[in-house]
């Protein structure tokens, strides 16, 4: 049985240009993960790609900083992204006037991903990915009950508007009919004088 790793690789990235990143394992991760840099949706705030057996997570902020992680498949998508929130919290802290003046010192990159490594790890083992993954799933399964609910209401209302729309004009086709049959019976026919 193969060891689960967790959490593989991390980086900051400021439009395609890898600023920070650390991994302590080998592989060619980060290779892959700056080509799925140059493809992500620009409209996309989150977004994952999954490619053997692993997940590529990123967050993209609106100023052009891009925060990926890249996770065994079977961590889930819930610690990826706690961990990529806290990565991006702490890097606005930690660089602040450095993102202003677009430079980042690459001798506290590996302090400064270790540290999120062992932090992502403590959620891990704290938390349990298992339960974070139920609450996850059963977050998504209300979401989507209540899209189902919104979608079914709408469909409801539509169908109600139609209902009302067939009796008024029903009814309207009636009154002109009986309009209609009182003008032929009192005018005899046709040929009503005036």
């Amino acid at each position: 049985m193969s060891q689960q790793k967790g959490l593989i690789y991390s980086f900051v990235a400021k439009g395609t240009v890898v600023l920070a990143e650390h991994t302590p394992y080998s592989g060619n991760f980060s290779t892959i993960a700056v080509q799925c840099l140059q493809k992500l949706p620009k409209n996309s705030s989150k977004y994952t790609y999954s490619c053997d057996a692993h997940t590529f997570n990123f967050l993209v902020e609106n100023n052009g900083f891009v925060f990926l992680v890249v996770a065994d498949e079977s961590t889930g998508r819930s610690v990826p992204f706690v961990f990529l929130e806290r990565v991006k919290e702490d890097f606005k802290k930690r660089y602040e006037a450095s993102i202003n003046n677009n430079d980042a010192d690459d001798d506290e990159d590996d302090d400064f991903f270790a540290d999120r490594f062992s932090i992502a790890y403590i959620l891990d083992r704290e938390f349990g990915g298992e339960r974070i993954e139920l609450l996850v799933d059963k977050t998504e399964n209300l979401q989507f009950q209540a899209d189902s609910f919104q979608r079914q209401g709408r469909q409801l209302r539509r169908k109600m508007w139609i209902q009302s729309l067939q009796m008024k004009l029903m009814v309207g086709g009636a009154v002109l009919s009986f309009i209609l049959i009182v003008w032929v019976v009192a005018c005899g026919g046709f040929k009503c004088s005036s």
